[in-house]
């Protein structure tokens, strides 16, 4: 599955449309140039591959500085996992391997 792409323009409607169709909802902060990124990236390809309850939204932080403001970002790549809108379940600023994040969301 591809990761959606979302700005602040559309940050609300496609998340309150994800969390109507998937359980987990994955943010995930980064930008092109960030290299760490883009190693998380393939990382959360594979969970959201695996799984049809996951969908991961993608966030530039370049592009969308209030959002990440919003979420508290301070630290490239981060990663933000709900199982509902007001259900957080890991916020964390690191680079993490597919089986890791597959133990945080109970898969």
């Amino acid at each position: 599955m591809a990761f959606i792409e979302v700005d602040e323009e559309n940050f609300e409607t496609i998340l309150t449309q994800e969390f109507e169709k998937k359980q987990i909802v994955i943010l995930k902060f980064g930008s092109e140039y960030c290299e760490p990124c883009h190693a998380l990236e393939c990382e959360l390809e594979e969970v959201s591959d695996e799984f049809d309850d996951v969908s991961v939204l993608n966030i530039d932080t370049d592009e969308s500085p209030s959002l990440a403001e919003q979420f508290d970002v301070f630290q490239l790549p981060t990663m933000i996992i709900y199982t509902s809108r007001d259900t957080l379940l890991y916020h964390g600023e690191e680079v993490m391997l597919s089986q890791d994040i597959n133990k945080i969301i109970g898969k």
